[in-house]
């Protein structure tokens, strides 16, 4: 896609939004189903990713791992959104590679050390392009990746979450 491309896509859109800013707030959703053993299937519009334990906590490793899950969320927005700030800002992208790396104590999630804490501890993210960029263009690109992934700004500004239990 090229960048018009993008922008005559993108324009009423934006327009829109400035106008009426409340049709700009959308709610994204996820489902899931308690599945059997210890597992939780969740519908991803494409397919259903069934999750369950990971073998530090007593997985059998057939089943995803949210937390893998949460760094491939995270993975595939960078991605998404790099491309979509390369494109908008003329810079050409031939290939690429994106990893996100996370480091958890599983003492937390298991309850055997209450000083240890339930989470990802740390999270790194490494971008490895193809591209004739110049070191300007690639810091413009990683710092508008960074303000306009939303996995990434969610997971670094923090978000306040409410929870629910009811019975059926």
């Amino acid at each position: 896609m090229k960048s018009e491309e993008l922008r005559s896509l993108q324009a009423p859109l934006k327009d829109q939004y400035r106008e009426q800013p409340e049709s700009a707030l959308i709610t994204l959703k996820a489902e899931g189903r308690l599945g059997e053993g210890i597992s939780c299937k969740v519908e991803t519009g494409r397919a259903i990713a069934e999750a369950g334990l990971h073998p530090a906590t007593g997985g059998n490793g057939l089943l995803v791992c949210s937390g893998d899950m949460l760094l491939e969320a995270l993975v595939a927005c960078a991605g998404v959104t790099l491309v979509a700030v390369a494109t908008a800002i003329g810079v050409e992208l031939k290939g690429g590679r994106i990893r996100a790396e996370g480091d958890l104590d599983f003492r937390g999630t298991l309850g055997v050390a209450k000083d240890a804490p339930v989470g990802f501890k740390n999270i790194r993210l490494f971008f490895v392009l193809d591209t004739n960029a110049t070191e300007e263009q690639l810091q413009s690109l990683a710092k508008l990746t960074e303000r306009y992934c939303v996995v990434y700004q969610t997971l670094t500004r923090g978000v306040s979450v409410e929870t629910s239990f009811d019975r059926q």
